[in-house]
């Protein structure tokens, strides 16, 4: 087995500037990670590309809670991804469900197409964690023209949901590439790919960074109930992804030996 690609979940053109230096392969580009990953900025975008010319897979995604959307929320996405693929984006991560949780195929076959039409990669996101036959939801995405799953084999994380994985790498035979994510960190990443046989994984690795411009009154709060700390906020830690993709440079290498 070769070295595996690392791609990193991104949620600001900072994150990905950090994930680049620290020699990522991909970054999948959004905003709120807290609810999971939305729509980012055009802004981010950019300046992300700009920054790193590295691949940057944007994410599209209208709203957390759930993968049905309004006639308005599905317009919004087209328009957005439209707009990201014309400022630069190598690619879009989406999913779209109908209310019992099967795959959308004419909402996927849109922004399929448009990926398609622009030359990207397209990424059909974790909502496939929650369709009730996967199989049948990828041979959909396969007729589709979809590039990649993201997945974390139904399970919670992708260590536990290793072995469903293995098994959609074996169903998919090379017909669409399947990306393990969830969960997934330097202690247990050799696991992950030892057990599922992968070529590619998505993680994370972000620190609390501090930014002090707001402790002057602690009585005040911009968010929600959940009151946040508003001098806080994360970024991905480039130490600890250079780290991580230099022990699977390591393990690459010590298999070919």
């Amino acid at each position: 087995m070769g070295r595996i690609l690392v791609e990193v979940c991104c949620g600001s053109a900072d994150d990905v500037i950090q994930a680049y230096r620290a020699g990522a392969d991909r970054a999948e580009l959004n905003c709120d990670l807290f609810h999971g990953g939305l729509t980012p900025t055009l802004g981010e975008l950019i300046v992300a590309k700009r920054e790193t010319g590295m691949k940057v897979i944007a994410m599209v995604r209208p709203r957390e809670g759930g993968f049905c959307y309004t006639q308005a929320e599905f317009a919004t996405a087209v328009e957005d991804a439209k707009l990201l693929l014309a400022h630069g984006a190598d690619g879009l991560a989406f999913g779209f469900l109908h209310e019992d949780g099967t795959l959308d195929v004419e909402r996927t076959r849109v922004l399929a197409d448009l990926v398609r039409e622009a030359g990207g990669e397209s990424v059909f996101h974790r909502a496939i964690d929650v369709v009730p036959d996967w199989r049948a939801a990828m041979d959909q995405l396969v007729a589709l023209g979809v590039t990649r799953i993201l997945t974390s084999g139904q399970e919670p994380d992708a260590p536990q949901g290793a072995d469903t994985i293995r098994e959609m790498i074996r169903y998919a035979a090379g017909r669409i590439e399947i990306l393990p994510g969830g969960g997934i960190k330097s202690g247990n990443v050799d696991r992950v790919a030892a057990q599922t046989g992968c070529a590619q994984v998505h993680l994370s690795g972000h620190r609390q960074m501090a930014d002090r411009s707001a402790v002057n009154n602690r009585a005040i709060h911009y968010g929600g109930c959940l009151y946040p700390p508003e001098d806080q906020f994360r970024m991905v830690d480039g130490g600890y992804i250079s780290a991580l993709v230099s022990q699977l440079a390591d393990r690459a290498d010590a298999e070919g030996q």
